[in-house]
């Protein structure tokens, strides 16, 4: 159960706390690099699930992971479409606002450089708040891991932990890089072999 969100004030939050880039959550990985780490989701590093079993291993790596980060607390949830003009209609199919029917949109992000309005999107952000639990978020993430939805995030009230899934993995942002260590030493299992950790 949604307990709301003041789309002004956390867009404020964000400005105030996060002044390096805005909500996008592809971006987090390069502007946060110093406090990144990414876990992929089933053994391997298979990106898709295919069974229920794999769907299980998805959902217990996604919920142990955010347990981590959020035990005890109330988190935002962020999930996103984009439109080629403010606010027309998401530009594709999305289950987006069935997935997350008390999300209130808070933020609206341009991308406005080409000459040609044709080609102008725009990205449009939706939080709600809720106290974080293990598994109040699975419908959502089972979409996550189907490509269903994309640039989902979650993140603590202080915006200080981010927890961003997305079919195959998740890139996590930590407070700090000795925390990101320790988060990431917890899970080695979980790791990529890539030199990059992508």
């Amino acid at each position: 159960m949604s307990r709301g969100v003041a789309p002004t004030l956390l867009e404020a939050l964000w400005q105030e706390r996060r002044p390096s880039g805005p909500p996008i959550a592809h971006t987090f990985r390069t502007t946060y690099a110093d406090h990144w780490v990414r876990f992929h989701s089933l053994p391997g590093s298979k990106r898709y699930p295919e069974s229920e079993d794999e769907y299980a291993i998805v959902l217990d790596r996604y919920n142990t992971v955010l347990d981590d980060l959020f035990a005890d607390t109330d988190v935002f949830v962020v999930t996103m479409d984009w439109s080629n003009t403010p606010t027309g209609p998401a530009g594709y199919p999305t289950p987006r606002q069935e997935l997350h029917p008390d999300g209130i949109h808070w933020w609206t992000e341009p991308d406005v450089d080409d000459f040609d309005p044709e080609f102008h999107t725009y990205t449009r952000l939706y939080a709600d708040r809720r106290p974080w639990r293990p598994g109040c978020v699975d419908d959502l993430l089972r979409a996550v891991a189907d490509e269903a939805v994309v640039e989902v995030f979650i993140t603590d009230t202080n915006l200080r932990r981010i927890h961003h899934p997305y079919d195959g993995g998740a890139d996590i942002i930590l407070t700090t890089p000795a925390e990101r260590d320790e988060l990431r030493d917890r899970h080695a299992d979980w790791l990529s072999s890539h030199p990059a950790g992508l």
